[in-house]
């Protein structure tokens, strides 16, 4: 299994408790990731939002891009899969662009491709928002051009949402970058199966997990495209005792208030094709993370992670508060790396 996690771009990852003692900051992005190498991790993910979707729109959020090229500076070997949205990027400036960090971290740079969902943050910025059949079409074009300016020295394309002519990417990336995608509509799996390296899930447990496995390995299998990685969202909390880790679990799921940003869950929900009886409580943490159940002791996690790779998935990304302590723990009693 390789471990990443989720780069607290937003500052945490609960809805129910305001501070979690993990800022919005470039210095805290920093010294976390720097020391997540040293714990062992693989992977983080950096998430792109222009608005804050934890805390509350008004709260600060990182951005993704310019926080990546930096972190691609002052690391050495974590792998840095950033979410990237197509209708906020034209692709072949994207390309240029990534290509250059991509060149920055040694060939260490992966990309989240997602086809959005915020329609009221698109409508803010001014910028497309596609219906949801639409934006998988757009982000189908999209890749055509992005991977096309990495392989080819001149490319030409002309689509539906994009045209370049004879345009040049150089320096190309170190090697081409691993494209990482998730989604559960028949749109999304056909695109992720047909274009896309690695199939990345929210959070479920592991019976479930295997059938959506078993599902696009054979849609993969049909498009002739080479084996895929699977990856999976999950919230962490290991403890001593599983007594102590319920207690932490009622702690960051108990509500009171409805929290600031419950109107863009309620949103996100209506547009995306995801079940709609999701509980309040598991609004405390996004991605379903609370569903795959990584909370008890070490050996009861270290049990649950073996039945995931049995189950074939090869990546967990992972999220934790307050994360810098949770981590190091993590890495200790779980991973056996720190």
């Amino acid at each position: 299994m390789r471990y990443g996690f989720w780069m607290p771009v937003f500052g945490g990852w609960l809805r129910n408790v305001a501070d979690e003692g993990m800022e919005a900051s470039w210095d805290y992005a920093r010294r976390l990731t720097i020391n997540a190498e040293r714990w062992g991790y693989d992977l983080t993910l950096i998430a792109e939002l222009n608005l804050n979707d934890i805390k509350g729109i008004e709260q600060p959020a990182l951005d993704a891009w310019s926080t990546a090229a930096a972190l691609a500076a002052v690391t050495e070997s974590i792998e840095l899969m950033v979410a990237v949205r197509p209708n906020f990027h034209h692709p072949a400036l994207f390309a240029k662009a990534a290509a250059n960090i991509d060149r920055i971290a040694g060939g260490r740079l992966a990309l989240n491709v997602v086809s959005s969902w915020w329609a009221d943050e698109a409508r803010q910025y001014g910028l497309q928002f596609d219906q949801h059949d639409d934006r998988y079409a757009r982000t189908a074009e999209w890749l055509q051009v992005v991977d096309g300016l990495w392989r080819e020295d001149r490319f030409s394309f002309a689509g539906t949402h994009y045209r370049t002519e004879d345009a040049i990417c150089a320096p190309k990336p170190v090697k081409r970058p691993t494209v990482y995608a998730g989604g559960e509509s028949e749109a999304a799996k056909t695109l992720i199966a047909g274009q896309c390296d690695a199939y990345v899930m929210h959070g479920d447990p592991v019976d479930v997990v295997a059938t959506k496995i078993a599902d696009m390995q054979a849609r993969r299998a049909a498009a002739g495209g080479a084996p895929m990685q699977f990856g999976m969202a999950a919230y962490a909390i290991v403890r001593d005792s599983e007594a102590e880790a319920q207690r932490e679990l009622e702690r960051i799921t108990t509500v009171g208030e409805l929290p600031a940003g419950y109107a863009n869950f309620d949103q996100w929900l209506q547009g995306t094709q995801l079940e709609r009886t999701m509980k309040l409580q598991e609004y405390s943490v996004s991605n379903r993370g609370l569903r795959p159940n990584l909370v008890g002791t070490p050996e009861q996690l270290k049990q649950r992670i073996a039945d995931y790779e049995g189950a074939g998935l090869d990546l967990l990304l992972l999220q934790m508060s307050p994360q810098a302590e949770e981590m190091e723990r993590f890495a200790v009693q779980v991973m056996g790396t720190a």
